[in-house]
């Protein structure tokens, strides 16, 4: 008999990035997390919203991600924004140094929960103007009300 897959998502994004930034190609980077983090991760209990990645050293942060707990699973307050190392190769790790140098962002897309190991996405992203994102909007807008002309109605 095959085993029951636990009904888990498969990931947790950062919708804002891509309305906020122009990003580049995406890397998957493994992250420093205590137990109860990966199993609050798995049931869900996790946000980007307003995360960044900052550079201390030579090594990478992930800063301002919320990880809550559960009734099963207890993370304190302060330990739940707390900052989480990221872990990469060293040459990718030294061309996203050099990327902040040069006044870019990384950005963290989404947590990968759905394998062995949870993942995170990140992608260097340079800041949209605000006049870029209304332009998005007039766009997609637009598409939208030719769709529904086009639609045959009922």
């Amino acid at each position: 008999m095959a085993k029951k897959k636990a009904n888990a998502p498969k990931s947790i994004q950062n919708r804002r990035a891509r309305f906020d930034y122009e990003l580049g190609d995406s890397l998957v980077v493994g992250l420093e997390l205590t137990g109860a983090e990966v199993k609050s991760l798995r049931m869900g209990h996790g946000s980007l919203r307003g995360a960044y990645v900052t550079v201390k050293g030579s090594e990478l942060y992930l800063l301002n991600s919320t990880i809550n707990g559960t009734s099963g699973v207890r993370i304190e307050e302060q330990d739940q924004t707390r900052t989480r190392r990221l872990l990469a190769k060293r040459r990718e790790i030294d061309a996203l140094i050099d990327a902040k140098t040069q006044g870019r962002t990384i950005v963290p897309l989404e947590l990968l929960t759905r394998g062995r190991y949870i993942k995170l996405r990140i992608a260097i992203g340079k800041g949209l103007k605000q006049y870029d994102k209304r332009q998005v909007l007039k766009k997609r807008a637009e598409s939208r009300e030719i769709s529904r002309a086009l639609k045959p109605q009922r």
